[in-house]
């Protein structure tokens, strides 16, 4: 860690290094747009670790082989002439969203029946506002937002992920745990944290990339299946089909690096721009709680999964286990 920071702060000004700076993780997260406002920033005052030289800090997902992006002939957005009205039923993007209003706020700040109900994600005044409801932090209902392709603007209500993050995260060593993450300022309940990122691959490939891994388990911690909308029933072929994989191991954001906890501060929402493109849907973290700066980031790897048939209860099967090492109270003792 120390070797490469000296090479990035005392060389890497310098004409002819163009090499060693694309392979350097300060000069890579140095090069988001994001960098002036809302830095990462990588730490060590543990050991002489220092992150996988093959790893690639990246601010989008990049599709791999074979994943081809939707067409633009199919890509449609709302028409929505104010971006007020993208908070409601009527916006084209909010088309598959429940509308079960019973925790929306009016236009006034109270809350209640009105004449249009506000069906999209996050409150809209306030302090809160930008943040995720309670009704959907305590679900896992996807979130529909607007994006690129809609007629509001830039500042429409319902863009908080397509924005981007807008809190400052730092890469630490932790004691017993390998890397974390922490943010250097507070985050408040339902705040937008960041996306898991990496490269998008198919089923096919995910799986060969688990064969080829010596540790099936340690291969899981990167991967994440954007399979929240599959359906074999589905008149998209692409979700009738095995769903695509993120895999985060050797190319993603600052989150790659978030630990698991069995009592997390996080979760990890399935976030939808266009309709047509559900089948690569991000993975957007949010805060379920308030979060003071300095205390590690972390979610459930398995949120969600049912372990009413739990394996760790075997002995037999604890050998092949992955133990869990989070240390919270409700430590459930293995990961999978």
């Amino acid at each position: 860690m120390e070797k490469a920071t000296k090479l990035h702060f005392y060389y890497h000004g310098e004409a002819g290094r163009e090499g060693e700076k694309q392979k350097c993780h300060f000069c890579q997260i140095r090069s988001f747009a994001t960098h002036t406002r809302y830095p990462v920033t990588l730490v060590n005052t543990e050991d002489n670790a220092a992150l996988d030289p093959d790893f690639r800090f990246v601010d989008k997902s990049i599709l791999g082989k074979d994943v081809e992006p939707t067409r633009e002939e199919f890509l449609t957005g709302c028409e929505c002439a104010d971006s007020e009205d993208c908070q409601y039923s009527t916006c084209n993007c909010l088309q598959d969203v429940d509308d079960d209003s019973s925790d929306e706020e009016n236009g006034d700040g109270t809350y209640g029946d009105g004449p249009r109900k506000k069906v999209y994600a996050y409150h809209s005044h306030g302090v809160k506002a930008g943040h995720l409801r309670s009704k959907i932090l305590t679900s896992r209902n996807p979130i529909y937002e607007c994006h690129e392709s809609c007629a509001c603007g830039p500042d429409c209500p319902n863009r908080v992920v397509e924005r981007g993050r807008r809190i400052p995260l730092q890469v630490f060593r932790t004691r017993n745990r390998g890397w974390g993450v922490r943010s250097t300022a507070d985050v408040k309940k339902g705040q937008f944290v960041d996306k898991y990122m990496g490269e998008i691959i198919t089923a096919q490939e995910a799986n060969h990339r688990r064969a080829k891994s010596h540790i099936a388990e340690r291969k899981d911690v990167y991967l994440f299946a954007l399979d929240k909308f599959s359906d074999p029933d589905s008149y998209d072929d692409r979700l009738r089909g095995p769903p695509l994989e993120v895999d985060g191991e050797f190319m993603s954001g600052p989150t790659r690096f978030v630990n698991h906890s069995c009592d997390p501060n996080m979760r990890i929402f399935a976030r939808v721009g266009d309709h047509a493109d559900k089948h690569l849907h991000d993975l957007a973290l949010f805060a379920i709680r308030d979060i003071p700066r300095g205390e590690e980031l972390t979610f459930d790897y398995v949120d969600g999964v049912d372990d009413s048939e739990n394996d760790a209860l075997d002995p037999e099967k604890q050998k092949d286990m992955t133990r869990c090492l989070c240390g919270s109270k409700r430590c459930r003792g293995y990961l999978w």
